[in-house]
Protein backbone atom coordinates (compact mmCIF):
# COMPACT_ATOMS: atom_id res chain seq x y z
CA UNK A 1 0.00 0.00 0.00
CA UNK A 2 1.10 3.42 -1.03
CA UNK A 3 2.30 5.56 1.96
CA UNK A 4 1.03 9.27 2.22
CA UNK A 5 1.72 12.34 4.36
CA UNK A 6 -0.28 13.35 6.80
CA UNK A 7 -0.31 17.14 5.40
CA UNK A 8 -0.01 15.45 1.68
CA UNK A 9 0.46 17.36 -1.47
CA UNK A 10 -3.06 15.68 -2.91
CA UNK A 11 -4.53 17.42 0.44
CA UNK A 12 -3.06 20.38 0.42
CA UNK A 13 -6.26 22.31 -1.27
CA UNK A 14 -8.05 21.35 1.84
CA UNK A 15 -5.25 21.06 5.17
CA UNK A 16 -4.16 24.53 3.28
CA UNK A 17 -7.62 26.08 3.20
CA UNK A 18 -9.22 24.21 6.57
CA UNK A 19 -6.49 23.78 9.38
CA UNK A 20 -9.58 22.11 11.30
CA UNK A 21 -10.10 19.30 9.24
CA UNK A 22 -6.77 17.65 9.70
CA UNK A 23 -7.60 16.57 13.48
CA UNK A 24 -11.17 16.08 12.12
CA UNK A 25 -10.18 13.51 9.70
CA UNK A 26 -7.77 11.74 12.37
CA UNK A 27 -8.53 7.98 12.81
CA UNK A 28 -11.75 8.12 9.69
CA UNK A 29 -11.07 5.45 7.28
CA UNK A 30 -10.30 5.91 3.58
CA UNK A 31 -12.42 4.67 1.21
CA UNK A 32 -11.47 3.95 -2.25
CA UNK A 33 -13.68 4.03 -5.21
CA UNK A 34 -13.76 2.60 -8.76
CA UNK A 35 -12.42 5.75 -9.93
CA UNK A 36 -9.04 5.79 -7.58
CA UNK A 37 -9.00 2.49 -9.05
CA UNK A 38 -8.89 3.63 -12.61
CA UNK A 39 -6.51 6.30 -11.93
CA UNK A 40 -4.47 4.59 -10.35
CA UNK A 41 -4.12 1.34 -13.00
CA UNK A 42 -4.02 4.89 -15.84
CA UNK A 43 -0.60 5.82 -13.78
CA UNK A 44 0.61 2.54 -14.07
CA UNK A 45 0.68 2.77 -17.52
CA UNK A 46 2.03 5.77 -17.85
CA UNK A 47 4.77 5.44 -15.92
CA UNK A 48 5.93 2.16 -18.23
CA UNK A 49 5.06 3.73 -21.15
CA UNK A 50 7.54 6.77 -20.28
CA UNK A 51 10.24 4.15 -18.85
CA UNK A 52 10.24 1.81 -22.08
CA UNK A 53 9.70 4.77 -24.72
CA UNK A 54 6.78 2.60 -26.19
CA UNK A 55 2.90 3.36 -27.02
CA UNK A 56 0.53 2.89 -23.81
CA UNK A 57 -1.43 0.69 -26.08
CA UNK A 58 1.08 -2.03 -25.52
CA UNK A 59 0.03 -2.11 -21.98
CA UNK A 60 -3.65 -2.49 -22.00
CA UNK A 61 -6.33 -3.89 -24.04
CA UNK A 62 -8.71 -0.59 -22.79
CA UNK A 63 -8.44 1.38 -26.12
CA UNK A 64 -9.91 4.55 -24.53
CA UNK A 65 -7.47 4.45 -21.44
CA UNK A 66 -4.65 4.11 -23.78
CA UNK A 67 -5.47 6.64 -26.16
CA UNK A 68 -5.92 9.26 -22.88
CA UNK A 69 -2.77 7.87 -21.32
CA UNK A 70 -0.82 8.34 -24.50
CA UNK A 71 -1.56 12.39 -24.70
CA UNK A 72 0.06 12.40 -21.36
CA UNK A 73 3.36 10.58 -22.66
CA UNK A 74 3.55 12.46 -25.95
CA UNK A 75 3.09 15.66 -24.20
CA UNK A 76 6.08 14.49 -21.65
CA UNK A 77 7.80 13.82 -24.84
CA UNK A 78 7.41 16.69 -26.65
CA UNK A 79 8.73 19.11 -23.42
CA UNK A 80 11.98 16.63 -23.08
CA UNK A 81 12.57 16.10 -26.82
CA UNK A 82 12.58 19.33 -27.96
CA UNK A 83 15.34 19.42 -30.49
CA UNK A 84 15.99 23.14 -29.95
CA UNK A 85 16.97 22.06 -26.77
CA UNK A 86 19.84 20.47 -24.33
CA UNK A 87 19.68 16.90 -23.40
CA UNK A 88 16.86 16.67 -20.43
CA UNK A 89 17.13 15.04 -17.37
CA UNK A 90 13.23 12.94 -16.34
CA UNK A 91 12.46 11.21 -13.30
CA UNK A 92 8.88 9.13 -13.35
CA UNK A 93 6.88 8.55 -11.00
CA UNK A 94 10.04 10.68 -8.51
CA UNK A 95 9.03 10.72 -4.80
CA UNK A 96 10.04 14.02 -3.28
CA UNK A 97 10.27 15.62 0.05
CA UNK A 98 8.98 19.05 0.57
CA UNK A 99 9.40 18.32 4.40
CA UNK A 100 11.77 21.83 4.56
CA UNK A 101 8.80 23.94 4.29
CA UNK A 102 5.93 21.09 5.77
CA UNK A 103 6.98 18.91 8.56
CA UNK A 104 6.72 15.19 7.36
CA UNK A 105 5.58 16.32 3.75
CA UNK A 106 6.67 13.88 1.03
CA UNK A 107 4.83 12.84 -2.11
CA UNK A 108 5.10 11.30 -5.61
CA UNK A 109 5.61 13.89 -8.48
CA UNK A 110 4.16 11.95 -11.79
CA UNK A 111 6.75 13.35 -14.38
CA UNK A 112 9.60 15.96 -13.70
CA UNK A 113 11.40 17.22 -16.62
CA UNK A 114 15.06 19.42 -15.93
CA UNK A 115 15.90 21.21 -19.05
CA UNK A 116 17.38 24.73 -19.99
CA UNK A 117 17.48 26.08 -16.48
CA UNK A 118 13.26 25.21 -16.41
CA UNK A 119 11.78 22.46 -13.86
CA UNK A 120 8.77 20.89 -15.06
CA UNK A 121 6.26 19.55 -13.20
CA UNK A 122 3.95 17.47 -15.16
CA UNK A 123 0.84 16.42 -13.55
CA UNK A 124 -1.36 13.46 -14.89
CA UNK A 125 -5.25 13.61 -14.05
CA UNK A 126 -7.51 11.14 -14.83
CA UNK A 127 -10.57 11.91 -13.54
CA UNK A 128 -13.36 13.97 -15.89
CA UNK A 129 -15.45 15.12 -12.81
CA UNK A 130 -13.90 18.40 -12.04
CA UNK A 131 -11.19 20.60 -14.78
CA UNK A 132 -8.40 21.22 -12.99
CA UNK A 133 -6.04 23.84 -13.64
CA UNK A 134 -2.31 24.79 -13.53
CA UNK A 135 -2.11 28.26 -11.78
CA UNK A 136 -1.27 28.20 -7.87
CA UNK A 137 -2.21 24.70 -7.83
CA UNK A 138 -1.37 23.84 -4.23
CA UNK A 139 -0.23 19.81 -5.01
CA UNK A 140 1.79 20.96 -7.96
CA UNK A 141 3.85 23.50 -5.87
CA UNK A 142 4.72 21.36 -3.15
CA UNK A 143 5.67 18.66 -5.82
CA UNK A 144 7.57 21.90 -7.40
CA UNK A 145 9.35 22.31 -3.82
CA UNK A 146 10.53 19.19 -3.46
CA UNK A 147 11.60 18.75 -6.67
CA UNK A 148 13.77 22.54 -6.03
CA UNK A 149 15.27 21.22 -3.10
CA UNK A 150 16.61 17.76 -4.13
CA UNK A 151 18.13 19.59 -7.54
CA UNK A 152 18.96 22.93 -6.52
CA UNK A 153 22.27 21.67 -5.13
CA UNK A 154 23.45 20.52 -7.98
CA UNK A 155 21.39 22.23 -11.07
CA UNK A 156 20.45 25.72 -11.83
CA UNK A 157 17.09 26.35 -11.54
CA UNK A 158 15.60 29.36 -13.09
CA UNK A 159 12.16 28.97 -13.20
CA UNK A 160 9.60 26.03 -12.79
CA UNK A 161 6.98 25.21 -15.44
CA UNK A 162 3.76 23.73 -14.04
CA UNK A 163 1.37 21.47 -16.46
CA UNK A 164 -1.34 19.61 -15.69
CA UNK A 165 -2.69 16.68 -18.38
CA UNK A 166 -6.07 16.19 -17.88
CA UNK A 167 -6.81 13.90 -20.91
CA UNK A 168 -10.26 12.67 -21.14
CA UNK A 169 -11.65 16.00 -20.35
CA UNK A 170 -9.21 16.84 -23.34
CA UNK A 171 -7.81 19.62 -21.42
CA UNK A 172 -3.87 20.69 -20.71
CA UNK A 173 -3.44 23.96 -18.32
CA UNK A 174 0.56 25.27 -18.36
CA UNK A 175 1.95 27.78 -15.37
CA UNK A 176 4.87 29.63 -14.93
CA UNK A 177 6.07 30.68 -11.62
CA UNK A 178 9.31 32.50 -10.53
CA UNK A 179 11.96 30.30 -8.11
CA UNK A 180 11.50 33.29 -5.81
CA UNK A 181 7.33 33.02 -5.75
CA UNK A 182 7.69 29.10 -5.13
CA UNK A 183 9.56 30.02 -2.12
CA UNK A 184 7.40 32.42 -0.42
CA UNK A 185 4.65 30.10 -1.43
CA UNK A 186 6.83 27.75 0.71
CA UNK A 187 6.25 30.07 3.25
CA UNK A 188 2.70 30.29 3.17
CA UNK A 189 2.50 26.37 3.43
CA UNK A 190 4.63 26.69 6.26
CA UNK A 191 2.07 28.93 7.93
CA UNK A 192 -0.80 26.66 7.22
CA UNK A 193 1.15 23.57 8.50
CA UNK A 194 1.59 25.25 11.51
CA UNK A 195 -1.65 25.84 11.89
CA UNK A 196 -3.35 22.29 11.50
CA UNK A 197 -1.13 21.95 14.68
CA UNK A 198 -3.05 24.00 17.16
CA UNK A 199 -5.71 22.15 19.00
CA UNK A 200 -8.47 24.90 18.59
CA UNK A 201 -7.85 25.14 14.04
CA UNK A 202 -10.27 26.80 12.42
CA UNK A 203 -12.64 24.06 10.26
CA UNK A 204 -12.94 26.79 7.17
CA UNK A 205 -16.12 25.33 4.79
CA UNK A 206 -15.15 25.64 1.20
CA UNK A 207 -16.45 24.03 -2.09
CA UNK A 208 -12.80 22.69 -2.57
CA UNK A 209 -11.97 21.81 0.73
CA UNK A 210 -14.82 20.14 1.62
CA UNK A 211 -14.80 18.26 -1.82
CA UNK A 212 -13.22 15.13 -0.50
CA UNK A 213 -13.09 15.91 3.28
CA UNK A 214 -14.08 12.81 5.01
CA UNK A 215 -15.11 14.77 8.41
CA UNK A 216 -17.63 17.45 6.62
CA UNK A 217 -20.99 15.39 7.70
CA UNK A 218 -20.01 16.47 11.17
CA UNK A 219 -18.09 19.56 10.59
CA UNK A 220 -20.29 22.23 12.61
CA UNK A 221 -19.09 24.68 10.51
CA UNK A 222 -20.19 23.49 6.99
CA UNK A 223 -23.46 22.55 9.14
CA UNK A 224 -23.66 26.78 10.47
CA UNK A 225 -23.14 27.70 6.21
CA UNK A 226 -25.60 25.91 5.31
CA UNK A 227 -27.81 27.04 7.89
CA UNK A 228 -27.20 30.39 7.62
CA UNK A 229 -27.28 30.35 3.55
CA UNK A 230 -31.05 28.58 4.14
CA UNK A 231 -31.23 31.32 6.31
CA UNK A 232 -32.57 28.95 8.54
CA UNK A 233 -32.13 26.66 11.35
CA UNK A 234 -31.77 22.90 10.97
CA UNK A 235 -35.31 22.62 13.17
CA UNK A 236 -36.77 25.31 10.88
CA UNK A 237 -35.50 23.96 7.37
CA UNK A 238 -38.97 23.42 6.09
CA UNK A 239 -39.94 26.50 5.29
CA UNK A 240 -37.02 27.99 3.71
CA UNK A 241 -37.05 31.70 1.79
CA UNK A 242 -38.95 32.24 -1.56
CA UNK A 243 -35.97 32.68 -3.77
CA UNK A 244 -37.68 35.93 -5.39
CA UNK A 245 -37.31 37.38 -1.53
CA UNK A 246 -33.63 37.28 -1.31
CA UNK A 247 -31.86 40.47 -1.60
CA UNK A 248 -29.02 40.26 -4.07
CA UNK A 249 -26.17 39.51 -1.53
CA UNK A 250 -28.01 36.74 -0.41
CA UNK A 251 -28.89 34.96 -3.83
CA UNK A 252 -25.08 35.61 -4.71
CA UNK A 253 -24.24 33.57 -1.12
CA UNK A 254 -26.61 30.69 -1.92
CA UNK A 255 -25.54 30.22 -5.51
CA UNK A 256 -21.71 30.17 -4.24
CA UNK A 257 -22.61 27.64 -1.90
CA UNK A 258 -24.81 25.37 -3.97
CA UNK A 259 -21.83 22.94 -4.76
CA UNK A 260 -20.84 22.98 -1.33
CA UNK A 261 -24.55 22.29 0.11
CA UNK A 262 -25.43 19.91 -1.99
CA UNK A 263 -22.42 17.90 -1.50
CA UNK A 264 -22.76 18.01 2.03
CA UNK A 265 -26.51 17.35 2.04
CA UNK A 266 -24.88 13.87 -0.55
CA UNK A 267 -22.70 12.75 2.46
CA UNK A 268 -25.73 13.44 4.93
CA UNK A 269 -27.47 11.01 3.20
CA UNK A 270 -24.49 8.83 2.35
CA UNK A 271 -23.97 8.15 6.38
CA UNK A 272 -27.88 7.58 6.90
CA UNK A 273 -28.44 5.06 3.69
CA UNK A 274 -25.13 3.09 5.25
CA UNK A 275 -26.90 2.72 8.73
CA UNK A 276 -29.82 1.68 7.22
CA UNK A 277 -27.98 -0.54 5.21
CA UNK A 278 -26.88 -2.72 8.80
CA UNK A 279 -28.37 -3.67 11.46
CA UNK A 280 -28.61 -0.67 13.27
CA UNK A 281 -30.82 1.61 11.51
CA UNK A 282 -31.82 5.34 11.49
CA UNK A 283 -34.96 6.56 13.35
CA UNK A 284 -37.57 8.12 11.28
CA UNK A 285 -36.33 6.70 7.84
CA UNK A 286 -36.29 3.55 5.65
CA UNK A 287 -34.93 2.12 2.84
CA UNK A 288 -37.21 1.14 -0.15
CA UNK A 289 -37.25 0.46 -3.45
CA UNK A 290 -36.21 2.77 -5.98
CA UNK A 291 -37.58 3.28 -9.61
CA UNK A 292 -36.97 0.97 -12.34
CA UNK A 293 -37.25 0.14 -16.05
CA UNK A 294 -39.50 -2.60 -17.46
CA UNK A 295 -37.39 -5.34 -19.22
CA UNK A 296 -38.16 -7.84 -21.27
CA UNK A 297 -38.33 -11.02 -19.82
CA UNK A 298 -36.83 -13.07 -22.72
CA UNK A 299 -35.21 -10.76 -25.70
CA UNK A 300 -35.11 -13.72 -28.13
CA UNK A 301 -38.85 -14.98 -27.59
CA UNK A 302 -40.14 -11.36 -27.44
CA UNK A 303 -38.08 -10.74 -31.02
CA UNK A 304 -39.17 -13.86 -32.47
CA UNK A 305 -43.00 -13.36 -31.49
CA UNK A 306 -42.95 -9.76 -33.18
CA UNK A 307 -41.00 -10.59 -36.35
CA UNK A 308 -42.70 -14.23 -37.15
CA UNK A 309 -46.30 -14.49 -35.37
CA UNK A 310 -47.40 -10.79 -35.85
CA UNK A 311 -45.29 -9.67 -38.87
CA UNK A 312 -44.01 -6.62 -36.92
CA UNK A 313 -41.37 -4.84 -39.28
CA UNK A 314 -37.83 -4.81 -38.35
CA UNK A 315 -37.28 -0.92 -38.41
CA UNK A 316 -40.41 -0.87 -36.55
CA UNK A 317 -39.26 -3.28 -33.30
CA UNK A 318 -35.33 -2.23 -33.72
CA UNK A 319 -33.61 0.49 -33.06
CA UNK A 320 -29.71 1.61 -33.68
CA UNK A 321 -27.82 4.69 -33.26
CA UNK A 322 -23.97 5.13 -33.67
CA UNK A 323 -21.16 4.37 -31.33
CA UNK A 324 -19.49 7.11 -29.39
CA UNK A 325 -16.19 8.60 -29.50
CA UNK A 326 -15.20 6.61 -26.81
CA UNK A 327 -16.38 3.49 -27.87
CA UNK A 328 -15.09 3.61 -31.04
CA UNK A 329 -11.18 4.54 -30.15
CA UNK A 330 -11.83 1.34 -27.85
CA UNK A 331 -12.06 -0.35 -31.02
CA UNK A 332 -9.46 1.54 -33.36
CA UNK A 333 -5.89 0.41 -33.73
CA UNK A 334 -3.27 2.77 -33.31
CA UNK A 335 -3.18 3.27 -37.51
CA UNK A 336 -6.93 3.92 -37.36
CA UNK A 337 -6.92 5.83 -34.55
CA UNK A 338 -5.35 9.55 -35.99
CA UNK A 339 -7.82 9.02 -38.78
CA UNK A 340 -10.81 8.36 -36.29
CA UNK A 341 -9.72 12.28 -34.05
CA UNK A 342 -10.00 13.92 -37.18
CA UNK A 343 -13.82 12.45 -37.08
CA UNK A 344 -14.25 13.86 -33.29
CA UNK A 345 -15.04 17.17 -32.33
CA UNK A 346 -15.62 18.26 -28.67
CA UNK A 347 -18.51 21.70 -28.99
CA UNK A 348 -18.88 23.94 -26.25
CA UNK A 349 -20.37 23.85 -23.29
CA UNK A 350 -23.44 25.43 -22.74
CA UNK A 351 -23.47 28.74 -20.27
CA UNK A 352 -23.24 28.01 -17.01
CA UNK A 353 -22.67 30.66 -13.64
CA UNK A 354 -19.45 30.43 -11.91
CA UNK A 355 -18.16 32.88 -9.74
CA UNK A 356 -15.64 36.10 -11.09
CA UNK A 357 -12.58 34.25 -10.04
CA UNK A 358 -13.22 30.86 -11.47
CA UNK A 359 -10.09 30.26 -14.01
CA UNK A 360 -12.49 30.25 -17.20
CA UNK A 361 -12.99 33.12 -19.46
CA UNK A 362 -16.19 34.57 -19.58
CA UNK A 363 -18.53 34.41 -22.43
CA UNK A 364 -19.68 37.39 -24.54
CA UNK A 365 -23.48 37.79 -24.48
CA UNK A 366 -23.01 37.33 -28.57
CA UNK A 367 -21.52 34.08 -28.24
CA UNK A 368 -23.70 33.02 -24.66
CA UNK A 369 -26.62 33.61 -27.59
CA UNK A 370 -25.55 30.90 -29.59
CA UNK A 371 -26.63 28.67 -27.20
CA UNK A 372 -29.91 27.57 -27.33
CA UNK A 373 -30.16 25.70 -23.96
CA UNK A 374 -28.37 26.90 -20.31
CA UNK A 375 -27.91 24.42 -18.26
CA UNK A 376 -26.08 25.84 -15.07
CA UNK A 377 -25.89 22.48 -13.25
CA UNK A 378 -21.89 21.66 -14.03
Amino acid sequence: MTAHAKLSASGAHRWMACPGSVAAEDGLPDVSSPFAVEGTEAHNIMEVALRTGRPAEEFTEDGEMSSNVQMYVDYVRAIAHNHNSEAAHIDIERRVDYSDWVPGGFGTADTIVLLNGALHVIDLKYGMGVKVFAKDNPQAQLYALGAYAFYEGFLDIERVHVSIVQPRLDHIDEWEIGVDDLLRFGEVARAAAEATEDPNALRIPGEKQCRFCKAKTTCPALAKLTADTLLVDFDQLDAPPAPDTLTDEQLASALKNKPLIEAWLKAVSDIVRNRLDGEEGFPGFKLVEGRSNRKWVDEDKAAFLMREQWMWPDDKIYTSSLISPSQAEKLAGKNIRPALQELITKPAGAPTVAPEDDPRPPLTRASADDFDVVDDDD
